[in-house]
């Protein structure tokens, strides 16, 4: 069990565990423009749709950009295997089926 843990969580240039790190800018993005929706949406209602139209393309490549950079640079199997999610989550959403 112990050499699957360092398979899959330890950071393979420093020798870490890590689960998980502060938000980089692309997931910043995402959560900013995501949290600015619902409440734009929950507290002003009569706002013109393109505003929010724009929130959620800005989220939506928020959260492509961090899952693509996640597959292609996490620093273990776990990270990389968080953005794939990412990514399959993101594709059905926009196939509508999430």
């Amino acid at each position: 069990m112990q050499s699957f843990i360092d398979w899959a969580f330890r950071d393979r240039s420093t020798g870490a565990i890590v689960i998980g790190q502060w938000p980089n800018t692309p997931l910043w993005i995402f959560i900013a423009a995501s949290t600015a929706e619902w409440l734009l949406g929950a507290v002003t209602p009569g706002l013109p749709p393109w505003l929010f139209l724009g929130l959620r393309i800005a989220a939506l490549i928020g959260l492509a950009v961090w899952a693509v950079d996640e597959v292609a640079r996490g620093v273990n199997p776990w990270r990389r295997f968080l953005g794939a999610a990412g990514l399959l989550g993101l594709a059905l959403s926009l196939a509508g089926l999430l």
